[in-house]
């Protein structure tokens, strides 16, 4: 008989289809058996009244990315590798940004040394495009796609990231030739920074106007928009952290004509508010992120569109700085209007535990559908799948052994990242996770890190793999 470098006994398997109680084996660091009474193995792990659900997939991550005028991102590879493991993801795909002028090729490469020798789980990443040169559309952005990058975003806001509505076209054509998938931070620009310059004027530069600077009709334009230069380039789109009615609206409207756009939400969008940026002083700055959190109503919309599968991935868009630090959203020691209040909010780790609780355990979502959303679709679609994302024979063993009646009060020390708050602070949950397992090795247990810097890889990704079926007119 063969032997297994381990068995996981008595659990509860999980995927994006089915539940079953089996043994899982592991080898080599893959899964090599899932069947009853597995023997033969030199390590046993007991998973009784646990689930073993698939590692993690976040697909929307933001870790050392240089930031303009002396900002910093809080986590480097190594604290925002071992938060995501805390929190039972097993991979991630980050952010690589693009400077006008650069090389995209040679921008990917320090973004890969930056990760080496630190990550603690496995990695990829998705470049960000702003320069979209001919000779980056002619040859880099291929050649890149084939050395397993076959994803990249584009901005419709950010005066130093949007691209014209013509430069998107001529990068859709290079997406649709090659394979690849574009992903939409669909916010209208123009809109967004005559309503600041208005607000501005009139005196309210407090945090809370953030979200008065980007209304719901911003994305929803955008949306549209976005939607409208994929049809006509004939080529499918990931729209990202879908943050209102009106947008999903949008995308409930693409898929009934027949066209292949895909959404994803994020947890601000489920659990904060503009309530939580409407603070009597600047503490309403920790929950500033694009697009911003909406009214509380609106969160059932997007509840609606997780359940509905109008929303097909779920990810942390985890963009983390410190509250109280110079490089944070208190840049060089002071309070900020709205304007130029640093732009993102740490999730990573809260991620699962957040959509598990209000999701599968208040009857939203079901169980398979939490493994989709969280793990499977984003494996699929960011051409991971079926070596992340699944429990199968082959799949590498991103193994989370999960305890669905844990009740936890999350707490920024339960994060094990390195800002210094989380904005989920006081939330009650039931449902966390106990191990994970990566590649086979268990890299965090029983709320203690087990894995080693170094041990998460580079995943050359291949090419995407859609959920629905394309029937694009063009």
């Amino acid at each position: 008989m063969r032997a297994f470098d381990c068995v996981i006994r008595n659990g509860t398997v999980v995927t994006g289809g089915d539940a079953t109680r089996c043994d899982v084996a592991i080898a080599d660091g893959r899964i090599a058996a899932l069947a009853q009474s597995l023997d033969g193995a030199r390590q046993t792990i007991d998973a009784s009244d646990l689930l073993v659900l698939p590692g993690g997939v976040d697909g929307h991550v933001h870790l050392e990315q240089p930031m303009p005028g002396g900002m910093q991102l809080a986590d480097d590879f190594y604290t925002g590798t071992v938060s995501a493991a805390s929190g039972g993801t097993t991979t991630v795909v980050c952010f690589a940004g693009q400077e006008v002028g650069r090389s995209l090729g040679a921008v990917m490469q320090e973004y890969r040394a930056r990760a080496v020798g630190r990550a603690v789980i496995d990695y990829g990443f998705h470049p960000i495009i702003c320069d979209p040169s001919a000779d980056l559309l002619a040859r880099e952005l291929p050649a890149l796609i084939r050395q397993g990058y076959p994803s990249f975003k584009v901005f419709m806001t950010y005066d130093n990231l949007k691209l014209t509505d013509r430069q998107i076209l001529d990068v859709l054509s290079v997406a649709k030739r090659e394979g690849a998938l574009v992903l939409f931070h669909a916010e209208n620009a123009d809109i967004t920074g005559w309503l600041t310059d208005q607000l501005e004027a009139a005196g309210h530069t407090a945090p809370k106007y953030h979200a008065a600077s980007r209304p719901m009709a911003a994305e929803r334009e955008a949306t549209h928009r976005a939607i409208t230069l994929s049809e006509i380039v004939g080529v499918p789109i990931l729209v990202v952290h879908v943050s209102g009615a009106e947008a999903a609206e949008q995308i409930r409207w693409a898929r009934a004509r027949g066209l292949s756009v895909y959404a994803e939400t994020c947890p601000q969008y489920l659990f904060l508010s503009t309530d939580d940026l409407d603070t009597a002083d600047y503490g309403g700055a920790k929950y500033v992120c694009s697009p911003p959190p909406r009214e509380k109503a609106n969160q059932q919309a997007i509840w609606k569109a997780l359940a509905e599968g109008v929303c097909d991935i779920f990810s942390s868009d985890h963009s983390p700085f410190r509250y109280d630090d110079p490089r944070g959203k208190k840049l060089g020691g002071k309070e900020h209007p709205f304007r130029s209040i640093p732009n993102g909010i740490p999730g990573i780790a809260a991620r699962l535990p957040l959509l598990f609780s209000e999701g599968v355990a208040r009857g939203r979502i079901s169980l398979q559908q939490f493994v989709a959303l969280t793990a499977t679709n984003p494996a699929k679609l960011f051409g991971l799948y079926p070596r992340k994302g699944t429990i199968a024979v082959g799949s590498d063993a991103d193994l989370v052994l999960w305890d669905s009646h844990k009740d936890v009060t999350i707490t920024n020390s339960l994060m094990h990242h390195n800002a210094d708050y989380t904005p989920y602070e006081g939330i009650r949950v039931t449902g966390w996770p106990v191990t994970t397992l990566s590649r086979g090795t268990v890299v965090w247990d029983s709320g203690a890190l087990r894995g080693r810097p170094g041990h998460g890889q580079f995943i050359r990704r291949g090419l995407p793999r859609m959920l629905h079926p394309a029937r694009l007119p063009i």
